[in-house]
């Protein structure tokens, strides 16, 4: 039996694509295992999945001060110590990696192993763990063509973000009943991530008297981010979290409101779903997520609206503007080109491992 260990973590965007994954690996008769930090969200969302999980020590790389950059260097160099010794119990034939800090002693000590790493880099420009992680690894999979610039041409491959097939499969009748919503108005869906956003919720609360008489609202506001005087309010539900009623959720959405990582766009385009982008602003994040709203937003796939210029009028005529215009960003998305991405990287999962075998 082949042996594949997976990781990536820290948000759930660095988790998603391995989800997609799994089932496929599964069918293929693949002995899976899962590394990563003890108790990130990455263990609470492979524990559907009745697969091995192991937890390592992690840190996390800041691009500001902060006391922890001091000690966390420490922690990884634990968690490649407790990686390197799990690796050599399980034997796996390779280790695939989403990415994020929790994947950085687990490629670098498969690699001291001899062990065949192939990393996914959804982001336009490769992120600090990744970049840590690339002069080791076997082959880096990319979303972007923009990407293929940053990356040798022996190991980058376009390939696209795996997108779990249940997304595809929703129940709206199931959603309409756990929202208590009815069927004659549109439905927004905002999102913030899986860390939730605080700008978001302020202003679509704020919003809400505006919104309520033309859509109905679903909003994943994030852990403990709930307002409970909001509670009960008509054609507003709100969520801290959803997992498997997400794909129920979608299949309701006229619009969604989002952040601009990698992975949450590639499944709006995937399902086709017109959608604001406001991505995390430049002085809390690397820029990547406007990069790649940017990208998404010169294809015609996606409108965006800065968080700089994000208030209740802003909102308010660019959520209009939007369903106004949502045909055009549906024909769009038809038109774009999907990579069939699990394929592609199964296909290199075990082309390496054939190449390792010889």
């Amino acid at each position: 039996m082949k042996k594949i260990v997976l990781t990536g973590g820290g948000t759930a965007g660095h988790v998603t694509p391995n989800l997609a994954l799994i089932p496929h690996l599964q069918e293929l008769g693949y002995e899976i295992s899962y590394i990563g930090s003890y108790d990130g969200i990455e263990k609470k969302l492979i524990s559907d999945f009745g697969i091995p999980y192991y937890g390592v020590s992690t840190g996390k790389f800041r691009r500001y001060f902060d006391p922890k950059n001091f000690t966390d260097p420490f922690r990884v160099l634990k968690g490649y110590g407790e990686t390197h010794k799990l690796l050599k119990q399980i034997q796996p034939d390779i280790v695939f990696s989403k990415g994020g800090f929790v994947s950085v002693p687990v490629i670098r000590a498969a690699a001291s192993l001899k062990i065949p790493c192939i990393i996914h880099e959804s982001d336009l420009t490769p992120g600090l763990a990744n970049k840590l992680c690339i002069p080791v690894a076997t082959k880096v999979c990319c979303n972007f063509p923009e990407t293929l610039k940053y990356i040798s041409k022996d190991k980058a491959v376009l390939t696209g973000s795996p997108v779990r097939e249940e997304l595809m499969n929703g129940n709206p009748d199931a959603a309409y009943e756990l929202c208590g919503f009815h069927k004659s108005q549109p439905v927004i869906l905002v999102m913030g991530g899986s860390q939730g956003a605080s700008a978001i919720n302020k202003v679509v609360r704020e919003a809400l008297p505006k919104l309520l008489p033309d859509f109905q609202i679903i909003h994943i506001c994030g852990k403990e981010k709930m307002d409970n005087l909001l509670i009960g309010t008509p054609g507003y539900k709100q969520f801290e979290y959803v997992r498997s009623e997400l794909k129920d959720l979608f299949s309701i959405a006229d619009l969604v409101v989002s952040r601009a990582g990698a992975n949450a766009i590639c499944e709006l385009l995937a399902l086709r779903l017109p959608n604001l982008l406001i991505p995390l602003p430049a002085s809390v994040s690397r820029g990547d997520q406007i990069l790649n709203a940017e990208s998404f937003e010169s294809q015609g796939y996606s409108m965006v609206l800065r968080e700089e210029s994000l208030d209740e009028d802003s909102l308010l005529d660019s959520l209009h503007e939007l369903y106004f215009n949502r045909d055009t960003y549906i024909q769009n998305m038809e038109k774009s080109e999907q990579y069939n991405s699990i394929k592609t990287i199964i296909g290199l999962i075990e082309e390496n491992i054939k190449q390792t075998e010889e």
